[in-house]
Parts: C-alpha cells; sequence; structure tokens
C-alpha cells in the first residue's frame, strides 16, 4: 500500500500509547506486531516511533512520575491550524487538556476532552504528517468513538472538524454513525449511553490490524497481556478487545484480502472495561 503523506482535516492521523513502563510495552509490540522502534533525543522527550518497515505507524510516550492516569492509546485527529481548533472546540464546550505547542519541527499538538468526556488529540503536521500506513496488518484499522452523549458528540464533532457522519444505524436499541472524507470512512461514533460499565467514561478506542485475530489474542497473553473479550465474529470481520502488559486496551480487527474499513456493528464495544 502507497505511503499516506497527508490527511484530510478531521481524519485520525496519528496514534500513540501513554505508558507507565516504556521498555515493557516496546517489546509487547514490537515483538506483537514486528514493529522496530526508534528513540529521540532529550529535546523530544525520548519519545518512542514504532516503525511497520519504512513507515512510521504509532507513537510510546512515558506517563510522568507519580502520575495516577492509566496507561492509554490516543488517536489524534488532523486539523489545519490548531490553535484556531482549539478555540473553535472550547466554544463548543470542550476542556482544553493540554494547549496547543510546537513540537520541534514535527508540528504541533493539543488534548481536549470533548463535551462528552472523550480524550482527543490534535495535530497539525509539518516534518510529521502522521501514520504512513493504515487500514493494513500492523497498522491502524478503525478510530471509534464512545460515548454517553451520541447527539452532542456529533454535533461537537460536526462543529469542531467539520465531519459529516453517515447514520450506519438509527435505532434506538443501536445508534452508529461512521465518518470520513467523500466516499471514505475513517471511524466511527457509537452511543454507548445504554452499555458503558457505570464508572467508565465515554472514550476513543484503537483497533489494530492482525491476519488471524484468535492467533494474535493468544499472542497477546503469551507477551504478558490479557483478553478482555475473546475474538467475535461480525459481519465486518473478526474482532477481539484486549489489554497489553500495563493495562492498555486496543481492538484486534482481522485485516485479510480486503481491507478492514467498517466498524463491528454489535454491541461488542459495550464491553470495554477501561
Amino acid at each position: 500500500m502507497p505511503t499516506i503523506d497527508s490527511f484530510t482535516p478531521g481524519e485520525p492521523c496519528w496514534v500513540d500509547l501513554m505508558s507507565s513502563d516504556v521498555e515493557r510495552s516496546k517489546q509487547f509490540y514490537t515483538s506483537l506486531f514486528g514493529w522496530t522502534a526508534t528513540e529521540s533525543g532529550d529535546e523530544y522527550g525520548n519519545y518512542v516511533t514504532f516503525w511497520k518497515g519504512d513507515a512510521q505507524v504509532a507513537g510510546l510516550a512515558r506517563q510522568q512520575p507519580g502520575s495516577n492516569f492509566a496507561d492509554v492509546w490516543t488517536t489524534y485527529l488532523a486539523v489545519d491550524d490548531i490553535d484556531a481548533a482549539a478555540e473553535s472546540a472550547r466554544a463548543a464546550g470542550a476542556q482544553i487538556l493540554m494547549e496547543p505547542m510546537t513540537v520541534g519541527d514535527q508540528g504541533r499538538m493539543a488534548m481536549i476532552l470533548d463535551p462528552t468526556g472523550a480524550a482527543i488529540g490534535l495535530w497539525q503536521s509539518a516534518e510529521h504528517a502522521g501514520f504512513g500506513v493504515n487500514n493494513e496488518n500492523g497498522a491502524p484499522v478503525w478510530h471509534e468513538l464512545n460515548t454517553r452523549d451520541y447527539d452532542a458528540a456529533l454535533s461537537f464533532y460536526q462543529a469542531v472538524f467539520g465531519w459529516t457522519p453517515v447514520p450506519l444505524s438509527d435505532a434506538m436499541e443501536f445508534r452508529y454513525s461512521t465518518f470520513g472524507g467523500e466516499g471514505t470512512m475513517a471511524g466511527g461514533v457509537y452511543d454507548a449511553h445504554a452499555t458503558l460499565p457505570e464508572g467508565v467514561p465515554s472514550h476513543w478506542q484503537l483497533y489494530l490490524g492482525v491476519a488471524d485475530v484468535p492467533a494474535a489474542a493468544l499472542r497477546v497473553v503469551e507477551l504478558g497481556g490479557s483478553i478482555l473479550r475473546e475474538p467475535w465474529d461480525s459481519e465486518f470481520g473478526v474482532f477481539a478487545q484486549v489489554a497489553d502488559p500495563t493495562g492498555a486496551s486496543f481492538q484486534l480487527g482481522g485485516v485479510a484480502a480486503e481491507i478492514v474499513s467498517e466498524p463491528t456493528t454489535s454491541k461488542s464495544v459495550s464491553s470495554d472495561t477501561e
């Protein structure tokens, strides 16, 4: 697949993991996906970049000492003007968790909490556009917002990021919309108000592609991780929810002859135990 070098504003463009044990996380993900890892210098906080072949695919950062936050994967949305995007998000009801900041010559980043309580990153690219591959084995294949306030979430992302959501199902027992550029789907929004366990907030979750989901789930356990939900079949493929050795959860999504480009439509995502 050709390397990606640009993103439409509002699309997921990068993912990274905040870890309390960088060396353990590095060993886990390189072993599970065959990634290689490089570490930046002190000027970038020794940030680790994961590579799939010659393409950057994800990042890894160290939790601050004494942090009480759980280890977690974060999705970043592409923006053209991060200052304007952050102000637009604030005006639309978001909380700014991290004000826009410059990351060397790579670009500018910010972190927000959307009005439904889900954290999401913003990225304005310079030298670093984002992940170089997606929708294939060993790369991000889907990004999904599980929200406790579906209508508010759709309104917010439409207003701030210019999404045009496409309803996949609008029945009260299951509401799900996809988003992305014209003729494409970059991710989905799931109405999880009735299914998220008490105390679990709205959140984004990352799907990473593998050729064999059951085998990959077993490999997760061998490497010190855990299976949060056993592999299941859906009309869009095979999926499993897992956690790495430090507790950061993600979904495994089967990638075979055809690229995975749609979400699970079962109420599977509701079993998230983050």
